[in-house]
């Protein structure tokens, strides 16, 4: 239920379902799994596709035992198996007729709000045009220190990032249980988490993987991001061929359900702790646009206060100096300097180069 009711779905694919334990590539199940994706496609999903497998790949090019590599080692290897995965990729998908592109992401990128903002328009970007993202973290020159290490984290940041409606976790495990179904028969499937409490975070055992890096306590951490980002998060069996369709027949699985909407988290995260940098007093015509659900433009702004940079969260104030929104601006603040006042097919020959209109995007404004 929650898959076909969403329209922007991350799907996040494990080492182990790339490559088996006798480090052979499980050709035969992507295979099904582009059939997944090209079904989700033509039910007018948009489709991330979040994937571990280029250490793993790596490894096996260079016919290495990744436990025995040491992480500066690690970083070359994730550089050349990086290459096989979109290889492997574009081999299975094109004959579905599937076009994928690739982004690499590291901890950075997810964490300032700049940059995150700029990803989300590339997938937005991207979706427009009809091609799937395959993200994977960017081994190849992330340190320890700025490294997720594991991306079901990943996962749940892009989901976040990208405005997702759901996130499926895909691995060799069903779901959480209430105990370790490994060495315990009476354990049993929780189908559904509400709350992510002491009880749930004590049962999330870490499952043990000769490639994969994370285990069911990473999920359930990813678990965490997605309930205050209004994201639904299901952790499921992908070993099967056709996993998503296996979940939307038998939802044999586990999802956890968010505590807050997608468009209240939206809120909560523009207006944030983070303090304002600046103010654009505007006129009462921009005011009335605002009041319809249009965005900014520079038209209707009369003045500036602070200096700011791109991305960075202002205040909207009307003639009368009283706050009617807050956003995230479009522009630094010498460019709105340069453009305030002005029709919006005068920008960009005001700033010399070619730029986009809005300098508060509807999308990236709360009104207080």
């Amino acid at each position: 239920m929650y898959i076909k009711n969403s329209k922007t779905i991350v799907i996040k694919i494990g080492s182990s379902l790339i490559v088996n334990d006798k480090n052979q590539i499980r050709k035969k199940w992507l295979s099904e799994f582009s059939k997944d994706i090209n079904e989700l496609l033509n039910n007018k999903k948009n489709v991330i596709i979040v994937s571990s497998g280029a250490i793993a790949l790596g490894c096996k090019k260079l016919k290495l035992n990744k436990k025995n590599i040491k992480l500066d080692k690690s970083q070359a290897v994730a550089s050349i198996g990086q290459i096989e995965l979109m290889n492997l990729f574009k081999k299975t998908f094109n004959s579905k007729k599937i076009n994928l592109s690739q982004i690499l992401i590291t901890l950075e990128d997810t964490e300032q709000r700049r940059r995150a903002i700029n990803a989300k328009r590339t997938f937005d970007n991207l979706f427009n045009l009809g091609f799937v993202p395959i993200v994977n973290e960017n081994d190849s020159i992330a340190t320890s220190e700025i490294k997720y290490g594991d991306n079901d984290r990943l996962a749940s940041r892009v989901a976040q990032i990208s405005g997702a409606d759901c996130l499926i976790l895909l691995s060799d495990v069903n779901g959480l249980y209430t105990k370790n179904p490994k060495i315990n028969k009476n354990a049993k499937l929780i189908k559904e988490i509400n709350n992510i409490d002491l009880n749930i975070e004590k049962i999330a055992t870490k499952s043990v993987a000769s490639y994969g890096t994370g285990g069911m306590k990473t999920k359930i951490e990813a678990g965490k991001i997605c309930q205050l980002s209004g994201c639904y998060m299901s952790i499921a069996n992908g070993l099967i061929l056709r996993p998503i369709r296996n979940i939307n027949k038998n939802n044999f699985c586990t999802w956890i359900i968010p505590k807050i909407s997608k468009l209240d988290a939206r809120k909560k995260w523009i207006i944030s702790s983070i303090s304002p940098k600046g103010e654009l007093i505007v006129d009462d015509g921009a005011i009335n646009a605002l009041k319809k659900g249009k965005s900014l433009l520079a038209a209707g702004i009369n003045k500036i206060n602070g200096k700011f940079n791109k991305g960075d969260h202002i205040k909207i104030l009307n003639k009368n100096m009283k706050e009617y929104a807050r956003g995230l601006s479009s522009f630094t603040s010498v460019e709105i300097e340069k453009i305030k006042g002005q029709h919006s097919n005068k920008i960009n020959e005001l700033l010399g180069y070619v730029t986009k209109s809005e300098v508060v995007h509807k999308d990236d404004m709360v009104e207080i």
